[in-house]
């Protein structure tokens, strides 16, 4: 009679999937961060990008109120504005900004105002639905920033959408 005796490879695939398996409840409970986001009530494309976020692991709040007002107190100038402006972890988003722009910038901590994608580029998060037939325009995802000098702000880009 043959009695099973595991080889090394079986120890070890046993010992990932029980550290793998011990960590799925710590990810699954960590908190989201939070957004707050201003839009117009009416406004579809909005309320997709707020979906994407939600999707990707960020607990939304939202506000009807439009958001011109709320961009203007916190200093980005309407050149870089979109139709909508929300704040994350002390960083403003304006506009369409991926997910994953967003956790990058969280991650890095650059001292800046936050991040922008002027206008509403179609193929960005939110400008991506069926109507659009999967057409992706490019765009650049800008790292936004105060002018030490004077009230403007300046940019570079902070990831490329081609």
């Amino acid at each position: 009679m043959h009695t099973f005796r595991p080889r090394r490879r079986q120890w070890m695939a046993a010992l990932a999937a029980g550290i793998a398996g011990a960590a799925l409840p710590a990810l699954a409970s960590a908190p989201k961060t939070a957004v707050e986001v201003w839009k117009d009530p009416s406004c579809g494309c909005c309320q997709d990008w707020v979906t994407h976020m939600e999707q990707n692991g960020f607990a939304v709040t939202v506000h009807e109120t439009g958001n011109a007002a709320v961009r203007a107190r916190l200093g980005l100038p309407t050149r870089l504005g979109s139709c909508h402006t929300a704040l994350a972890g002390g960083y403003l988003l304006e506009g369409h900004v991926p997910a994953a722009d967003v956790r990058k910038l969280l991650q890095q901590k650059p001292k800046a105002l936050g991040l922008a994608v002027p206008g509403m580029p179609v193929g960005s998060p939110g400008m991506d639905g069926p109507e659009y037939k999967g057409r992706k325009d490019p765009y650049d995802v800008l790292l936004v920033t105060k002018n030490l000098m004077n009230s403007d702000v300046s940019t570079r880009v902070f990831t490329s959408y081609r």
